[in-house]
């Protein structure tokens, strides 16, 4: 824990939880760690990090983290220190869902540190203002799915022919397209205001450099980590604040699990896989041979 993230006991008077979670060599357990901070004569602004690769551990981390500061009377503002390049579909949508929840009730303002593609944009569209480096890679708007397994095992006998596989390949396209669609649509709704590409350019999920990502309208100014917090404060109407940091959890040796599975494994309770993640995918081999992908234009 960073050096600012010590002694909330002593200077709120009560505790105030989140989780993190601590990887084990055969599993990962959640352990507690405080939220530290000093109530300022005006509040306090909170960083929340989203780091790594999003997965059920670091969406519920930074879930979590975010019910706490709607909660906590001390907090005013929050700031997402976004750097992912994103992960799966499901907890890309729940960071989603838990950023404009949490805007309704303070100001949220993403700075991105590192990388914001794909789940990890997805996670920062809502926020009132997102901040980036020239350099930072935003974007990579677009969903990814593994292929589902055609046939039954030799050595399995099911009671359906559905039993095995949750979808065909059809099925899978189907639904790797209402996510894109979803994915779109949010985007829209969110920067509406700022755009400058249309739907179908969107759907390429393109990279961009943080300055093409301002010209663009995919993000609204070029600054740091501090430029976010200052801007976070100014939007509650902060002049004198404290911030605390929630950090991101280490990964587990589980982590990675839905992401790295391999042929082998066998199905799952939902044996394809969607994800909202740019970069390599390794799922049973070659990325390319194991990826549904399509490009809508809607």
């Amino acid at each position: 824990m960073k050096p600012e993230s010590r002694g909330l006991l002593d200077r709120l008077g009560g505790p105030v939880i989140v989780f993190g979670v601590v990887g084990l060599v055969v599993g990962a357990a959640l352990v507690p760690y405080a939220w530290n901070t000093t109530r300022g004569p005006d509040g306090t602004v909170a960083v929340i990090e989203v780091h790594g690769t999003i997965n059920g551990d670091t969406a519920t981390a930074a879930i979590d983290a975010m019910r706490e500061a709607r909660q906590n009377e001390s907090i005013e503002a929050v700031v997402l220190d976004v750097n992912s390049r994103g992960g799966t579909a499901s907890a890309s949508e729940q960071l989603y869902l838990a950023v404009k929840e949490t805007k309704q009730e303070m100001p949220v303002v993403a700075s991105v540190t590192g990388l914001a593609a794909s789940g990890g944009y997805y996670t920062s569209a809502p926020a009132d203002a997102i901040y980036v480096a020239p350099a930072n890679a935003i974007g990579s708007i677009g969903v990814r799915a593994t292929v589902p397994p055609q046939d039954t095992p030799d050595n399995q006998i099911t009671s359906g022919p559905d039993k095995y596989s949750t979808a065909t390949e059809s099925e899978a396209r189907q639904r790797v397209e209402t996510l894109r669609r979803a994915f779109v649509g949010a985007v829209y709704e969110e920067r509406s205001d700022e755009l400058e590409l249309s739907r179908e350019e969107l759907s390429h999920g393109k990279v961009y450099s943080g300055s093409e990502g301002v010209e663009l309208g995919l993000a609204d100014e070029v600054g740091g980590i501090d430029a976010a917090i200052d801007d976070a404060a100014g939007r509650a109407g902060l002049s004198d604040y404290e911030t605390t940091r929630v950090e991101s959890p280490s990964p587990s040796t589980l982590s990675q699990i839905g992401l790295n599975a391999s042929e082998s494994d066998g199905p799952t309770v939902e044996s394809v896989r969607y994800f909202m993640i740019h970069g390599q995918l390794n799922v049973g081999g070659s990325a390319d041979r194991t990826e549904v992908t399509r490009n809508g234009t809607n």
